[in-house]
């Protein structure tokens, strides 16, 4: 009885070990080295050693290496909020979200990634609007999740606002900052200094 001759397409992504990881450290290692706009989707399948259609299967253009993850991020703060103990101040259980959204952040990326990451958005103005795009998204969402739990407006919106700019200013603390701190203490004392801020006032 003859053998059986099976022959696989090369383009078969089961046959591409971590290719979205391969292609997410290909980007970022162009991106920091030749700059976002002189990248092209091409050179970066070639360093990742895959086809452009395989980028395609992954993320809808080049930007999305950067943004992928917001979804999820969103996602996994409105439900942290949601979550969040009845008998907690709307503030409280944003804060709640944030420490869930660090904790996250930490474990599937860490520092350096959102380093370089912060780094690439920051010399670019079409993905610095994409982000305050995001942040925009976020806010909203939170400020749904908080009229969910019983908060009323404008008392949503403002909590809402407040806790994501607390979460964009400790994030930038995080990575430029020289000292390796947690990114959940770094929002934990970005919040208190909120709250003396309001309080001083």
């Amino acid at each position: 009885m003859s053998a059986t001759v099976i022959k696989y397409d090369s383009e078969v992504g089961r046959w591409e070990p971590n290719a979205r990881g391969r292609l997410e450290q290909a980007a970022m290692e162009l991106y920091v080295e030749r700059g976002f706009e002189e990248t092209t989707v091409a050179d970066i399948a070639h360093r990742a050693g895959l086809s452009e259609r395989t980028f395609f299967r992954h993320f809808a253009d080049k930007r999305e290496v950067l943004f992928a993850g917001a979804s999820a991020l969103q996602e996994h703060l409105v439900s942290a909020v949601a979550s969040a103990p009845e008998s907690l101040a709307p503030m409280d259980a944003v804060a709640s979200g944030l420490h869930a959204v660090a904790a996250l952040l930490q474990e599937r990326r860490g520092r350096e990634f959102a380093r370089q990451r912060q780094a690439i958005i920051a010399a670019n103005a079409e993905l610095r609007e994409r982000e305050l795009i995001k942040m925009a998204a976020l806010a909203a969402a939170t400020a749904g999740a908080l009229r969910r739990r019983g908060a009323r407006e404008p008392a949503a919106s403002l909590t809402a606002e407040a806790g994501i700019a607390v979460f964009r200013i400790a994030f930038e603390r995080w990575v430029t900052g020289k000292q390796r701190r947690d990114l959940s203490r770094v929002i934990e004392d970005s919040l208190h200094q909120l709250k003396l801020a309001v309080a001083a006032t």
